[in-house]
């Protein structure tokens, strides 16, 4: 795939030195990881050359050097005389400040419990070089893939290998037609092309029982190559079909193929595994017929993933990865933008993003929206319409999930059972470790919700299966997921999440505190009227017809009594301590770029303990106002200069206390956003700024330097 690259800019001066990065996408040096391979991502660095006097610090020459002498009787040569000729210059590069990458990554080290690796001292060889490591190549699979099966023809071929047809010679797939995928061996060239075909046969053994994936029979190998026998599907791609019909399905027709696509999608991501290529080549039909079933392929870029990890590795391909999978920092979401690139295409038979090279395909990811406006979205219908904008956002927490997306009005069959949904565990794990005023906040949202909302939630409230009062409780979550359970699900890790709703196991939860539990206020952003929910939120809190939540009214709701009003003060900072709509639940506060904010943010804010340490200030440097704006009932903290232009950010870097773990950190403008590791120390000239991470994840909290 792409990576974005940066070009770095220094300038010395009588003020100090100012280092900026134009963050930079125009670079056509980009490969794609294909199946079963690892992305060869080109490191390029672009540094313009400096002459030592521009340089802050002192040149380790002197400015003079005085001429070797000459044997007796020889004569300099013209070329050594300095007489009407250019002085010479030296350009050796000074070396670079130091990097406080690697003090905070110890630090990191320190606190995750890492020790440095132990064993003997390596003995001085002197020249001699060392031999390298030798690659495992043997996998431990059967080696009698001659005697059991028969090749046949090649039906399809990739970078790393290709797909012929078969047939078994003897035991229970005697006779019956089948397709191996060979994976060359010499091709594995590193340990992690070697990992990608373990855990590709590992995700096909693990993942069973349904009828849009593939089935997976057996795994072979010998000295040259890797053979994965599968079930033959004979009625070709979908991409074909789609190019066969001149690259325009109807609404029906495209509605049978994306509720396949998203019924095996839902079930690979409640089993914890993330495809990570999902495009028309590989889903192909078991037949020749028109109504034939489709079938999920090629699991050569899947991987594991836990309910709360997220991803860093940039694969798949150009047209349907998803904008975090660039940002480097993504879950199961990625594969929901694909579903809707698909569905694009499928409804008008272009792409909805396109550019001539692979990093035109990239901006135009991160930058562009689809078009709805050209032929033939005029006579579209506007739930199909917006179903592939809920899914084409760009904002992967506003994204529907797959489960969500099959109950769509544009989808939506009440005959089609509703399969589990994994983002109803994190959710209700959320809301039990939320504030009191969150979930207040919650159960007003919910109550404001319309029937298409709650349909999505009775389904999954009835596969929960209530008990006769109508209530659940941890049991019934856990016997949800053991019904719905395969071997994927035990190596990512699924059922852990069953950890996080310990507190379910002494209480109830009714269908109308599971709607408040369930709900995703990210989600709700991005519905059509979300404003007319959030007032009618607004007004159960707000009830005396002035337009703003009092301390005595935010005390009733919350049933609690005059002895905490102080408490709540906390939460209500305004000079009359009241709370307008535009404050509902966030805290907004102008100050100067050119001043200090001490940040004396409430623990009780966010139900976070205070660190022992005090709060280091937060330096911003400019001419500019901007809002910092705390955001209680989302669970994020965003810096937002999106309307400061321009805005100069000089040495930028996170600073953690302990026991602090990062969810992820942005950098990003309308036009261009990626994200920052710990181990670069940048610094950024960008349009606009915006910090976003989970606050569930934060122990206490996570502090944003600009030096």
């Amino acid at each position: 795939m792409g990576q974005c690259y940066g070009k770095v800019n220094q300038s010395g001066g009588n003020e100090g030195t100012t280092t900026t990065v134009v963050v930079s996408a125009d670079r056509d040096e980009t490969s794609v990881q294909s199946a079963n391979g690892a992305a060869n991502v080109p490191s390029v660095k672009n540094t313009p050359a400096r002459s030592s006097s521009q340089s802050p610090w002192p040149s380790p020459y002197p400015h003079e050097v005085s001429a070797s002498p000459l044997p007796p009787g020889v004569s300099p040569s013209p070329a050594r005389t300095s007489r009407g000729s250019t002085p010479r210059r030296f350009l050796r590069r000074p070396f670079p400040p130091p990097s406080p990458a690697k003090h905070i990554k110890a630090s990191l080290v320190k606190r995750l419990g890492g020790k440095p690796k132990e064993g003997p001292i390596p003995e001085d060889r002197g020249t001699e070089p060392e031999p390298e490591q030798a690659l495992d190549k043997n996998f431990g699979y059967g080696k009698n893939f001659g005697a059991k099966y028969e090749l046949g023809k090649e039906v399809g071929r990739g970078h790393f290998g290709h797909t012929c047809s078969a047939r078994g010679k003897k035991g229970e797939l005697k006779d019956q037609p089948l397709a191996v995928k060979i994976i060359s061996k010499a091709k594995m060239t590193t340990a992690i092309s070697i990992e990608d075909v373990r855990r590709e046969v590992k995700i096909l053994k693990a993942l069973s029982g349904h009828k849009h994936l593939v089935q997976f029979y057996d795994a072979c190998e010998d000295a040259n190559n890797v053979y994965i026998v599968m079930e033959l599907c004979e009625g070709g791609e979908l991409l074909d079909r789609i190019l066969a019909r001149g690259g325009r399905y109807t609404e029906e027709d495209a509605k049978a193929i994306v509720v396949q696509i998203l019924s095996v999608v839902s079930f690979c991501h409640l089993q914890g595994v993330v495809h990570r290529d999902l495009k028309p080549e590989n889903f192909l039909f078991t037949s020749g017929g028109e109504d034939a079933d489709m079938k999920l392929i090629d699991f050569g870029l899947s991987d594991f993933i836990r309910p709360d990890e997220r991803l860093n590795d940039i694969v798949g391909s150009a047209y349907y990865v998803a904008p975090e999978v660039l940002h480097r920092s993504y879950s199961l979401e990625a594969d929901i933008w694909s579903v809707g690139v698909i569905t694009y295409i499928l409804l008008c038979g272009s792409r909805p993003f396109w550019a001539r090279t692979e990093s035109g395909i990239f901006r135009s990811v991160l930058r562009s929206d689809p078009y709805f406006d050209d032929l033939p979205w005029p006579s579209v219908s506007l739930e199909a319409k917006d179903f592939v904008k809920r899914l084409l956002n760009k904002d992967y927490r506003k994204r529907m999930t797959a489960v969500q997306a099959l109950t769509h009005p544009w989808l939506r069959d009440d005959s089609r059972p509703v399969p589990l949904d994994i983002l109803v565990y994190k959710s209700v794990k959320s809301y039990l470790h939320a504030t009191p005023f969150k979930r207040a906040a919650q159960k007003a949202l919910s109550k404001a919700l319309t029937d298409d909302e709650l349909v999505y939630l009775r389904a999954q409230f009835t596969l929960l299966e209530p008990n006769r009062d109508r209530s659940v409780s941890l049991e019934n979550f856990k016997m949800a997921l053991a019904r719905n359970t395969t071997d994927a699900m035990g190596e990512s890790r699924v059922p852990d999440i069953l950890n996080n709703l310990g507190t379910l196991a002494y209480r109830k939860m009714y269908f109308e505190e599971f709607c408040a539990a369930a709900i995703s206020t990210h989600q709700l952003e991005a519905v059509e009227g979300w404003e007319q929910i959030a007032f009618a939120a607004f007004e159960h809190f707000e009830q005396e017809g002035n337009r703003v939540i009092s301390i005595e009214e935010l005390a009733r709701e919350l049933n609690v009594g005059p002895s905490a009003y102080s408490f709540l003060k906390d939460w209500i900072r305004t000079s009359d301590g009241k709370l307008s709509l535009l404050g509902h639940g966030a805290e907004a506060i102008s100050l100067s770029l050119d001043t200090k904010l001490d940040l004396s943010l409430s623990g009780q804010l966010f139900g976070l303990q205070q660190p022992a340490a005090p709060f280091p200030p937060l330096l911003l440097s400019g001419k500019y106002p901007l809002q910092w704006v705390f955001v209680t009932y989302v669970d994020c903290i965003f810096l937002d200069l999106s309307s400061v232009l321009p805005v100069t950010l000089q040495g930028l870097w996170i600073q953690a206390f302990a026991n602090t773990a990062v969810a992820s950190v942005m950098v990003g403008s309308p036009f261009y956003s990626t994200v920052l590791s710990f181990e670069t120390n940048p610094a950024l000239l960008v349009d606009g700024f915006w910090f976003n991470t989970s606050v569930e994840d934060l122990s206490p909290i996570i502090l944003l330097w600009v030096a």
